[in-house]
């Protein structure tokens, strides 16, 4: 086979797929959102962290990567002007429809990666247990969330981190300098969320242990009058250094994985 010049899928020719699948099954798909993410981070952070880990776990494993979705289930963010969100079962769709269009090329082993902590996973859970069970039988089907990828590493914030928080804005700044409002970063803050939202919220999605969780929705409408400026956290303690730490931790679990995943045909081997 020979070595691919770029991960992209779409940097090849259909002629270097068909090579590809000679000797591989497995490719990514990094999925993110276009959403506010505070007065310091731009729209794309999370499309961002889904592209950066998803680039540079295919660079270390030589596996291919599709082009990212930029849309994410973002309906919570709508009254702040940029935001862009897909339906969740819009998001349901496209991805069964981007699976499904691999898999009859011969792809088998799929890794998604969710930059969008927490909020795409119900659309793409449905979608991945669905294409289990029924049209995607003989596939191996994953997903990787910072939220639970990054939990070792999380220790390195001083803030409570939730929504445009440190870790996920200092990713940014590690990967893209340039969009980072560095100037913006002392008007961040870290809302109170236990009034509005009970005091079963979880207030910390990095928090270690956590308590008891009931889940309380808020819209858009909502979460303006919250956090008029978008943030729900302090980012003030950001930094490229802690972006760094963050990013490379997650990449080598992914690359652990990636290789399990290589020698792994699914609980009942190829069907």
């Amino acid at each position: 086979m020979t070595k691919l010049k770029s991960v992209w899928l779409q940097d090849q020719t259909w002629e270097d797929v068909a090579d590809y699948l000679k000797k591989e099954e497995i490719i990514i798909f990094p999925v993110g959102s276009t959403e506010q993410h505070g007065p310091a981070g731009p729209l794309g952070v999370d499309s961002f962290a889904a592209i950066n880990l998803a680039e540079d776990a295919a660079k270390e494993t030589g596996v291919l990567v599709t082009p990212p979705l930029w849309f994410g289930d973002s309906p919570h963010h709508m009254d702040f002007p940029g935001s862009i969100t897909l339906r969740t079962e819009t998001m349901v769709a496209v991805t069964k429809d981007v699976l499904c269009s691999l898999a009859k090329n011969g792809f088998r082993k799929f890794l998604v990666i969710n930059g969008h902590k927490s909020s795409n996973l119900a659309g793409l859970t449905t979608a991945l247990r669905s294409l289990h069970q029924n049209e995607l039988q003989h596939c191996v089907l994953t997903l990787a969330d910072p939220l639970y990828l990054a939990k070792g590493i999380a220790s390195i914030k001083e803030t409570i981190e939730h929504h445009a928080g440190e870790l996920e804005i200092s990713h940014t700044w590690y990967k893209h300098p340039h969009l980072i409002k560095q100037e913006k970063l002392a008007e961040t803050r870290h809302i109170n969320l236990e009034p509005i939202l009970s005091s079963f919220v979880n207030p910390d999605l990095f928090g270690k242990g956590g308590g008891d969780h009931i889940e309380v929705f808020w819209n858009s409408k909502e979460q303006r009058a919250f956090t008029p400026n978008g943030s729900f956290s302090d980012a003030s303690k950001s930094s490229p250094e802690k972006g760094k730490l963050y990013h490379e931790y997650m990449v080598k679990n992914l690359v652990s994985f990636i290789e399990w995943l290589r020698q792994y045909d699914g609980p009942i081997g190829k069907c």
